[in-house]
């Protein structure tokens, strides 16, 4: 009897390992029938992960999203999943259990079938509870193991881990190759070690393209007993992303294996529309280089579903780096260089930091602290000057046990700061804040939403959900995507006579454009002297030292709701944090380098903020 093997449509993580953003509800609602109509899916990702961040960073209501979108698979018999990540929930910081708790109750009301929970620790202390969690809501559990290639990372080391999970009374494992380097025998093995122990239970295998070993992989999982493939679709498959369901469906057929026919009208429909999305706005989040395959990402391992935003945040890390050299009258460093530079520094940190599988959310922290590293040292200062306050969490064992050692240099500087290891259950250091997040909003005389799902979903992204209810969210996203349309218009209208650059006078970048041969000035857009926006606006008024920002990013007083945010005419003591800035999804404590009374508050929270711009003054 032929083996079976069934296909899932990963629609959310294609989007995100080729961009920063997922199709708007109108967009997705568009493309669901089409997809149903290609026949050949069993299951599709439809929401988790960063889906609902980047709902609320558009300014829409994830909620409405998540349930529109899920509706007509429902209807249509085919199961959704969403992807959770454990402790950390949907965020890049830890959850309290009542959270993540409620997190599975909304979820199920809004049709999610099955929950795909995985650690980036593998710490089954972190994803143990999630199987009760979603039993409870009446999900099906499934649960991760998170693979990477290291010397801790064996198949011992995964089987033990699954037959853990096993025996926690998880429904199904989920062999998550996040960044494509599992080596093909390697999973094999695993998946048939998995069969061993259960022969029954289901097995799904989820990769991406990157490196190129994902193809012999697929194949191999298969042969083992895999059940279900995790795929994409042009033209957001292959590179960063997935492979594409027909090269996949033409290889297991021809492997003997029993696989769905593929609607090849329909997925044309889906392929067009999957374009227009992409030349309506979100193809200005897409860098070209995450839709090609990248056999340097086999030594960082980094993980497909972050390089859409990694190249995204690299423009703004070089822009940091090359007004540092601007100044300097240094040579300013390419976008290559720097890549380069920053994948040799993410091999350095990783054994460092004691192996952690680079995946949501330590990927980033690995990536953050490894290009941290980078542009403190292009500054002429020392590697590991700034660590995030979750970084640390991560390296203190809060988050969970790290599956290597870290380096003597990094445990002394943790001692060197005083700070305190951790070896007990993650969960007990996030106590529950379900109740507090419900008394804000009944102050606030904001509605919890049906099956708590508001109520949900400020106690998740507690900053983004404000800006979101202050229209803030959605006029900050119009404003950037309005800038990247003219950017690109200008681009196209200077054709090969002209040349937009960004210069640096005195510290100041300007746009300009330089034109060649003869061209008419009053044609070009970038052609103004001194731009008007392109000037500082002056720090307000207030006697004080100045608190300046170490990077660029977004500026918040506060992090979470156990916080009391600062006002002018507070004390703070020396060492004491007085505000954060938002880098690369990580949350960075700036501290007070004098005591004193804060006297002016500089930026407004939410704003974005460069490297040296004044954020308080404390006298």
């Amino acid at each position: 009897m032929e083996k079976e093997v069934k296909f899932s449509l990963v629609f959310r993580d294609m989007w995100q390992s080729a961009g920063k953003y997922v199709p708007r509800v109108d967009q997705l609602v568009k493309v669901a029938p089409a997809i149903i109509e290609m026949g050949c899916f069993a299951r599709v990702e439809t929401n988790g992960g960063g889906f609902e961040q980047v709902n609320l960073l558009f300014g829409e209501n994830p909620n409405r999203a998540v349930r529109e979108w899920t509706k007509p698979f429902h209807e249509a018999g085919i199961q959704t999943h969403m992807l959770d990540r454990a402790l950390n929930g949907l965020r890049m910081s830890p959850v309290p259990a009542d959270v993540r708790k409620l997190f599975y109750k909304v979820k199920k009301a809004q049709g999610t079938d099955i929950t795909r929970t995985f650690c980036g620790l593998n710490d089954v202390r972190n994803i143990i509870p999630s199987i009760g969690y979603a039993h409870d809501a009446g999900m099906i559990s499934q649960c991760c193991l998170c693979i990477t290639y290291s010397p801790v990372h064996t198949v011992e080391y995964y089987l033990d881990m699954a037959k853990k999970l096993i025996e926690a009374g998880c429904d199904e494992i989920c062999i998550k190759d996040m960044a494509g380097i599992g080596r093909p025998v390697f999973l094999g093995k695993i998946v048939a070690g998995i069969k061993q122990i259960k022969k029954d239970i289901t097995i799904q295998y989820h990769s991406h393209a990157g490196p190129g070993f994902n193809m012999a992989s697929i194949l191999e999982v298969c042969k083992a007993g895999c059940d279900y493939v995790d795929v994409g679709m042009e033209p957001l498959s292959w590179g960063t992303g997935h492979a594409d369901v027909i090269s996949v469906q033409a290889m297991l057929k021809d492997a003997g294996f029993k696989v769905p026919e593929i609607n090849m009208h329909a997925y044309m429909k889906v392929r067009s529309l999957i374009q227009e999305f992409m030349d309506d706005f979100l193809g200005l989040y897409i860098s070209p280089r995450n839709r090609l395959m990248n056999s340097l990402l086999i030594g960082p391992g980094l993980p497909g579903g972050m390089m859409g935003s990694l190249m995204a945040d690299l423009e703004t890390n070089l822009e940091s780096i090359n007004k540092y050299k601007a100044k300097r009258n240094l040579p300013f460093m390419t976008q290559d260089e720097l890549l380069i530079k920053l994948f040799n520094e993410v091999s350095y940190v990783w054994p460092r930091v004691g192996y952690p599988c680079l995946v949501t959310p330590f990927s980033q922290y690995v990536k953050n602290l490894a290009m941290m590293n980078v542009i403190q040292m292009e500054k002429g200062k020392e590697r590991w000057g700034m660590i995030a306050d979750d970084i640390w969490d991560m390296i203190l064992g809060k988050a969970g046990q790290l599956p290597g050692k870290l380096a003597p240099e990094i445990v002394e500087k943790a001692e060197r700061e005083g700070r305190k290891f951790f070896t007990g259950n993650p969960q007990d250091n996030y106590p529950d804040q379900l109740e507090k997040y419900r008394q804000m909003m009944w102050e606030k005389k904001w509605e919890t939403g049906q099956d708590d799902e508001e109520l949900f979903e400020y106690a998740m992204h507690p900053a983004q959900y404000e800006a979101y209810k202050s229209g803030k969210a959605k006029a900050d996203f119009l404003e950037d995507v309005k800038k990247r349309r003219e950017a690109k218009e200008e681009v196209h209208m200077a054709n090969d006579q002209t040349k937009i650059l960004t210069v640096d006078v005195n510290g100041q970048p300007y746009r300009v454009t330089v034109a060649f041969g003869d061209v008419n000035p009053a044609t070009l857009h970038g052609a103004q002297a001194v731009a008007s926006e392109g000037q500082a606006a002056p720090a307000p008024s207030g006697e004080g030292k100045e608190v300046l920002s170490p990077l660029e990013g977004k500026f918040f007083l506060v992090k979470n709701a156990q916080e009391t945010a600062l006002q002018v005419g507070d004390t703070v003591k020396e060492g004491d944090v007085i505000c954060y800035v938002e880098a690369m999804k990580t949350y960075n404590a700036i501290r007070a380098e004098f005591s004193g009374t804060v006297t002016a508050i500089c930026v407004t929270p939410g704003d974005a903020v460069s490297e040296d711009d004044v954020l308080m003054k404390i006298g």
